[in-house]
């Protein structure tokens, strides 16, 4: 027998629950078919496609709801929900005080507009620094790489401290990752600086005498001396290298993790209407 529009709806939010995120969205979606006109169908399916991190779709279901029922508050909660997905920050600041608009007291939309408005912040600050970054490269000879840089449940999260506290963490960890990324740059750039060296030394006779620097001091000694070291240097640089491009790996990964986390905050609310 076939299911009703409210049963496939209930199927939905159950596995919503359950974290089963494609199957909560497959049945939605069944409902959807059925009665396209409830808005609620696509408010749950837009929560399910975000904790699937599918934001063009948890943004396109929650601009339908809104358009078949512009006074369902809840639905701004998750359009801005994928627009932070998105890194769209200015729209989902548009879309809070669109909702505020709507329900000028709700605490879930005020909450989201200080995390959208931090958000933005670091985003912004990140942009900065890296353009701040590149102008100082096109002022040498080397060019500066630069590498460019949430989740489920139906369950309420404890509290604007937790929210506060992932947010702080991953403030640090960009920061973090920012500067090894400088660090890695500045390490690549020595080691070009040192590869040079060593090309203009190949071609001079054997005997030749050049100094090599030891801390403060310059020492006289043999081509073969130079270029040994030089490779020394040149081999170490590589290693720190592949250990800051490790750390960077994982430092990306947690950023992902940490952003993941907060977005999980934002689908916090239970799918069910």
């Amino acid at each position: 027998m076939s299911k009703t529009a409210e049963e496939l709806k209930e199927l939905g939010n159950k596995a919503f629950g359950d974290k089963n995120f494609n199957a909560a969205a497959q049945y939605y979606s069944e409902a959807i078919q059925l009665d396209p006109k409830n808005h609620v169908l696509f408010s749950n399916r837009s929560a399910s496609y975000a904790s699937l991190q599918k934001y063009e779709k948890a943004d396109s279901d929650a601009k339908e709801c809104i358009r078949l029922d512009p006074t369902f508050v809840k639905v701004y909660y998750r359009l801005v929900t994928a627009q932070i997905g998105l890194k769209q920050y200015d729209l989902a600041l548009a879309t809070i005080r669109q909702g505020l608009a709507v329900d000028n007291d709700n605490t879930q939309l005020v909450k989201q507009q200080r995390m959208v408005q931090q958000l933005k912040r670091s985003h912004e600050a990140t942009v900065k620094k890296r353009q701040e970054q590149a102008s100082k490269t096109t002022t040498t000879t080397t060019a500066l790489s630069s590498t460019t840089s949430m989740p489920s449940g139906s369950e309420q999260f404890s509290s604007n401290s937790e929210l506060q506290e992932i947010m702080t963490q991953y403030t640090q960890t960009k920061r973090e990752f920012e500067t090894e990324k400088i660090n890695l740059s500045k390490l690549e750039r020595e080691e070009k600086i040192t590869d040079l060296t060593r090309q203009e030394l190949v071609p001079l006779p054997e005997e030749q005498r050049c100094y090599r620097s030891v801390g403060k001091m310059f020492l006289l000694s043999t081509k073969e001396q130079v270029i040994r070291r030089l490779d020394t240097t040149i081999q170490e640089s590589q290693k720190k290298q592949d250990e800051l491009q490790q750390k960077i790996a994982y430092l990306e990964r947690k950023m992902q993790s940490q952003q993941q986390n907060m977005v999980e905050l934002q689908t916090q609310t239970p799918a069910a209407e």
